[in-house]
């Protein structure tokens, strides 16, 4: 596959920089940018995809909303990047009975471009303090666990992807495999 070039937006969340790393590791051109960069400047730099990082309240979330309602590339939400995709399309995201960052085995529901090959379940590294709890409609449901029922979403058209777990970190299991299949996704697009 071809250098992509992956920005990493910054939503204050403690595992930004390890998603920088783990893009980086795959041989991406990537940075992190601010979640106040204005659209038209996320747009000169002709990126091939957007991942929105984790973060730790929904009002430091910045112009995300605007992101993935307004640029037309592939996104994947990590965590709070995942939870501001369902708002920002009319879904709710609750706090989770689960609060603390932990150990989760999560069931594949659909193999869809960003969880091919994962499936039917793996373990991975997620923080259920809050989750996303109604799913937006026409969004496709991926992944479910005992923790959490929407752990893992698809736009239906567009190529906006979300996930409560943390792909980024070691001990997720295919969490390599994800990134990568996200960047096929935006090889593709």
């Amino acid at each position: 596959m071809r250098e992509l070039k992956i920005l990493v937006v910054n939503n204050y969340g403690q595992f930004c920089h390890l998603i920088h790393r783990a893009v980086r590791d795959l041989d991406m051109d990537t940075k992190i940018i601010p979640n106040t960069t204005p659209i038209e400047d996320i747009l000169a730099e002709e990126p091939d995809g957007l991942i929105l990082s984790g973060g730790p309240e929904m009002e430091r979330a910045g112009l995300c909303f605007d992101y993935v309602r307004e640029i037309d590339i592939p996104i994947l939400g990590i965590c709070l990047g995942h939870q501001a995709i369902a708002l920002a399309y009319g879904g709710h995201v609750h706090a989770g009975k689960k609060g603390g960052y932990a150990e989760v085995e999560i069931e594949i529901l659909e193999e869809d471009d960003i969880l091919r090959g994962l499936g039917p379940k793996t373990t991975v590294w997620a923080s259920h303090a809050d989750e996303v709890a109604i799913l937006p409609e026409g969004f496709i449901h991926l992944a479910r666990s005992e923790v959490c029922e929407i752990e893992a979403m698809c736009h239906p058209t567009k190529p906006i992807y979300g996930v409560q777990w943390h792909p980024e970190v070691s001990h997720t299991e295919k969490g390599k495999e994800l990134l990568m299949n996200f960047f096929e996704a935006c090889d593709q697009y």
